[in-house]
């Protein structure tokens, strides 16, 4: 009988030790470390110019001029050059189960020093309040707006071979100084949204009192292969002598599987008395109409090789009417309007390294021919062969 006690004693005090590991066990999990990661990537090229635009139109990064510093100069047919293009490295810490911050600087192809030097500059720098209330956090400081930068760009998924429609085109900026709130409509995390309140003037100092309003939703569906975006911007240039704004309106839509992606990518952007014109004897200010709409394609081929395809229409002026005799001040290259197509091979040896042979083509379509004496039509075409490779 008492070796039976005994038993019994050492299996409750067995036991007993068993339950209190687990506790503690359990305890050790749930208690917070801070801890944070490096990361960033890297993307360049080798790049020739096979042909150079006759309109001199510098739109793009392979337009008719380059300036490095203080300088420009022509990049004309037969120029080559290798480049960064960018150049990130980010960290991002845990501060707590409830805050999180993110820093990154950045080096973006064209941005030199007074003297011709790559300069580096802040492209976040934020701080992340999680679940301020269920499912959305609230986000101050330089971050990713809705633009583009948080759906469009990262279904695109080649942002190395090229900006997204918007972005090209200088319609809206990637980052911006303010506060955000983002959500999510179920747990799941199928439908969402984000809205912001900014300077309107991305990494560069606020010029003036006005502030750009940013409001977007989107979802994803059938088990997130099928995503949708809606969204869009208002903002304020200036009210006197006369008022002047920007209102824009996006949409995307793409399927995407681990093997496939096609999407497209639509905008429409009213500059509201965006220009100065004379028709006959009168002077007065109008609208100007900027839209766009790509649609891009990629998929594998092998294991290590993958196709990119993508088409852009662009018109700067829909609104523009050859018969208005527009002020100096107005945009010249809205007359032109754009066609940009890219084909490119992504061959990756290993995760996280990419090489990819490419042709870059942007056509200029003159719709003033009657005025300016140009021909109907010039276009820039670039060959590249670009590397890039991520490191976290």
């Amino acid at each position: 009988m008492k070796k039976l006690q005994l038993v019994f004693i050492v299996l409750v005090l067995m036991s007993l030790n068993a339950f209190s590991q687990k506790q503690d066990t359990a305890q050790a999990k749930k208690a917070f470390v801070p801890s944070g990661k490096l990361w960033g990537y890297v993307f360049g090229d080798y790049m020739y110019k096979t042909n150079t635009n006759s309109f001199n139109m510098s739109n793009t990064q392979y337009g008719a001029t380059t300036t490095s510093g203080t300088s420009s100069f022509a990049t004309p047919k037969n120029y080559n050059s290798f480049e960064f293009r960018r150049i990130y490295l980010g960290y991002d810490y845990d501060i707590s189960e409830h805050f999180s911050s993110q820093v990154l600087l950045a080096y973006e192809g064209g941005n030199f020093s007074s003297d011709a030097s790559r300069s580096v500059f802040i492209k976040a720098a934020n701080l992340r309040w999680k679940n301020i209330f269920k499912n959305a956090d609230l986000v101050m400081g330089q971050q990713s707006t809705s633009t583009f930068a948080t759906v469009a760009e990262p279904t695109w998924a080649y942002r190395s071979l090229e900006k997204t429609i918007m972005d090209m085109r200088k319609i809206g900026k990637s980052n911006d100084v303010g506060v955000s709130l983002q959500g999510k409509f179920n747990d799941k995390g199928d439908f969402g949204y984000n809205l912001m309140i900014g300077n309107g003037t991305a990494q560069t100092q606020e010029t003036n009192k006005f502030k750009k309003i940013y409001a977007d939703v989107w979802a994803k569906l059938m088990n997130q292969k099928i995503i949708i975006d809606f969204g869009g911007d208002n903002e304020t240039a200036q009210q006197s002598p006369y008022n002047m704004t920007k209102t824009t309106i996006k949409g995307f839509a793409a399927y995407q599987t681990k093997d496939f992606t096609l999407g497209i990518e639509a905008f429409k952007q009213i500059q509201g008395n965006n220009t100065i014109y004379t028709q006959q004897t009168v002077k007065d200010t109008v609208n100007a109409i900027a839209q766009g709409v790509s649609i891009f394609t990629n998929g594998k081929i092998t294991n290590k090789l993958r196709f990119v395809l993508r088409y852009d229409n662009y018109n700067p002026d829909a609104k523009f009417n050859s018969n208005n005799v527009y002020s100096a001040s107005y945009n010249a290259s809205s007359v032109f309007k754009e066609t940009f197509v890219l084909a490119a091979l992504d061959f990756a040896p290993m995760k996280n390294v990419h090489i990819m042979p490419n042709i870059w083509y942007d056509k200029y379509d003159n719709r003033n021919t009657a005025v300016n004496k140009l021909s109907s039509s010039s276009s820039d075409v670039a060959a590249r062969l670009t590397v890039y490779y991520i490191f976290k």
